[in-house]
């Protein structure tokens, strides 16, 4: 992973960071958001994995079905925030749409990609701390503003 921290007139950081081929992008994106102190922000990322798994959340069970993509395929877009979890770490919660060969679509709740050949992603700071809070009601943890 590389990434360039670009200073903002604000005072408010934006990165761009540069996955690499057989990188896992969940985690490595989670690691550098802990790193840099970041306690809130915005994610958006594009480029490719090798193989991924997104989840759809199950209100029922509480718990995401996992779908694997075990092919190449292309992250057409990857969206989403960080916040500080209940472990005063960086919680991430992201969402993709990867394109598949013929054409067609998976998506959801970002669990898991293994980059290739890069995955491009720009991470703006926002002005504020936003803390991500598990909701036992719901099994999930969401943003308590």
């Amino acid at each position: 992973m590389r990434f360039k921290r670009i200073e903002l007139e604000t005072g408010l950081k934006t990165f761009i960071v540069v996955l690499d081929a057989d990188e896992e992008a969940f985690s490595t994106l989670a690691g550098f958001a802990s790193v840099q102190g970041l306690a809130a922000a915005s994610v958006t990322a594009i480029g490719a994995f090798e193989s991924a798994t997104v989840g759809w959340f199950n209100f029922s069970t509480h718990s995401y079905d996992e779908i694997l993509v075990a092919e190449q395929c292309e992250v057409l877009s990857l969206l989403g925030d960080i916040a500080v979890g209940d472990n005063g770490q960086a919680s991430l919660h992201l969402h993709t749409v990867l394109g598949l060969r013929d054409g067609t679509t998976r998506g959801g709740h970002f669990l898991q990609g293994i980059v290739h050949p890069t995955l491009e992603a720009t991470i703006v700071e926002t002005p504020t701390e936003l803390r991500r809070r598990h909701r036992k009601d719901l099994g999930i943890a969401l943003i308590d503003l």
